[in-house]
């Protein structure tokens, strides 16, 4: 039976823009006495990607729309915050008071667009975390990046707290990937009995996303990465977009 260990990496410094991550990762990881192996993912928290590619905004630097604003009323929230919430979204698909969900730009669906504001600076004023313009290319450089810096074939993963409808809590999720196999399609096999598995799509990606977040923490852990190592993926050039369900096949729009 293959085992799978997931190792949170100590010592990893709180993110500026314009920050070098792979620099970090590294640098943690010498400090801790860790090396990278083949085979290996890097799960790194969106945050961290996030404030080293700038996205960082102050809501005083945001001016709100007409329609932001009477969304913000109705939802009891700041009119600059919503701004952004409509910013990275392709449509609000449902809101009360506290709450918005939508479709996020990359096909993501939840509260706020994926826009954080815990854990952030705010020496500044207040300020919210937008994701990264395109994680998948983000987990494509830091994956070019860590396997040059090591010799090493490795997977990278950006991960979030994602929330999921009918569901309490959040759970990690990928919303970036490079260098594994995201999902595992199993359909035309067969299973322990001979029958056909016609629906069976294994989504690897989040499930190593989800063990990943639940060893790095949610909170004030303050460990935003984690070494997956035993898990041996196929590097098949799959990436966190593939994961998005089509809007043709979405029953609930």
């Amino acid at each position: 039976m293959p085992q799978i260990n997931f190792t949170t990496l100590p010592g990893i410094p709180l993110v500026k823009d314009g920050d070098d991550l792979v620099e970090i990762i590294l640098a943690a990881a010498a400090q801790a006495d860790l090396t990278f192996a083949d085979g290996d993912i890097i799960v790194i928290a969106q945050k961290i990607v996030s404030k080293a590619e700038g996205r960082l905004i102050r809501l005083a630097d945001v001016t709100p729309s007409a329609a932001a604003v009477a969304l913000a009323k109705a939802t009891e929230k700041d009119p600059a915050l919503v701004q952004l919430i409509l910013d990275e979204s392709s449509v609000v698909m449902r809101s009360k008071p506290g709450v918005i969900i939508v479709r996020h730009r990359l096909g993501h669906v939840g509260a706020n667009a994926g826009i954080d504001q815990s854990n952030i600076e705010t020496e500044e004023g207040e300020c919210a975390l937008l994701l990264p313009v395109d994680p998948d290319a983000s987990a494509k450089m830091l994956q070019q990046g860590l396997q040059a810096a090591c010799g090493v074939q490795l997977g990278v993963l950006i991960g979030d707290s994602l929330n999921r409808p009918w569901r309490l809590g959040t759970t990690g999720g990928a919303i970036g990937c490079a260098g594994f196999q995201v999902l595992n399609d199993q359909r035309g096999g067969q299973d322990m009995f001979g029958r056909e598995l016609k629906v069976t799509m294994i989504n690897r990606a989040d499930s190593i996303a989800a063990m990943a977040t639940l060893a790095m923490g949610e909170t004030d852990e303050g460990t935003p990465v984690a070494i997956v190592r035993g898990y041996a993926p196929d590097a098949d050039g799959s990436s966190a977009a593939d994961i998005m369900r089509p809007l043709e096949e979405d029953l609930f729009q």
